[in-house]
């Protein structure tokens, strides 16, 4: 999309802990193109009430054939099978004349444990995105071929190339790529230290008692174990690099997340007489 920020229309707007709040479209998207499993709910049938959620691997990305139409606008890619209840409720959509099949999909990542001196005060360091919008299905060879390299390198930067490719005619049967059109979007942030309430803060005992700080918390990648077929006998590099690239990374984010400042001092409460 053309704009920074995605507008908030009510729907997308977040309430609680707004100060947390961002609307900002790199953001969100690195949050959705940085966690390994998305979740997706969509409603089956409005006889059913409860809405299902399924773990899916997504991606976003602006497709060459968007590019090429002027297009500036983002969609989220969901990798599927040909004959899952997802797919086919999206192809009903459009034939029902619909612009597709309604979507919210949410991402979140945990950066640390946030431990204060009350149980009611602990907290997370974390970073969370929710899209809205209508998914259909990509109908497109080229743009299909380029959904899946995409999702792919979303794994290990450079997979795609390294493997089989392209996919024969077997593997683009059996796979659907659902693109999910983009209308509103949000996302929450949280980064810092320890917050208290100023009744706390004043009570030297629990000062002196209660251990308070930040645990970082992030996903290691382990060393790379090779498979019963494999014969290759060094590690790829795209592999290597990714893995300690991305080690390197994750860990230093969530220790420099540890030390920010709380995102929000809570206001001083007037004293008596003031």
């Amino acid at each position: 999309m053309a704009e920074t920020t995605y507008p908030s229309q009510g729907f997308n707007t977040v309430n609680r802990y707004k100060h947390q709040a961002t609307y900002d479209v790199e953001t969100i998207h690195t949050i959705v193109n940085t966690t390994p499993v998305l979740h997706v709910s969509f409603v089956p049938d409005p006889s059913i009430p409860a809405p299902i959620v399924l773990p899916m691997i997504g991606q976003m990305g602006l497709s060459p054939t968007d590019q090429a139409a002027g297009s500036e606008d983002w969609k989220c890619y969901l990798h599927g099978y040909v004959s899952s209840r997802l797919m086919r409720l999206a192809d009903d959509a459009v034939k029902r004349g619909e612009q597709g099949l309604p979507l919210c999909v949410a991402a979140t990542k945990v950066d640390g444990f946030v431990l204060t001196l009350t149980p009611n005060s602990h907290n997370y360091n974390y970073r969370s995105a929710v899209l809205q919008g209508f998914a259909t299905i990509v109908e497109d060879t080229a743009e299909k071929i380029w959904a899946m390299e995409l999702i792919t390198n979303a794994v290990v930067p450079d997979r795609y190339a390294n493997t089989r490719v392209p996919p024969d005619g077997a593997e683009m049967q059996s796979t659907r790529i659902l693109k999910m059109k983009i209308t509103g979007a949000s996302g929450k942030v949280r980064e810092g230290v320890p917050e208290d309430e100023r009744k706390d803060m004043k009570r030297e005992d629990v000062l002196d008692s209660v251990w308070t700080g930040v645990i970082p918390v992030y996903e290691k990648l382990g060393e790379p174990q090779p498979g019963p077929y494999n014969r290759v006998k060094e590690v790829p590099e795209h592999v290597r690099k990714f893995v300690d690239g991305e080690n390197e990374r994750r860990e230093k984010y969530a220790f420099e997340a540890a030390h920010k400042p709380a995102p929000l001092k809570r206001p001083a409460k007037k004293e008596e007489g003031v």
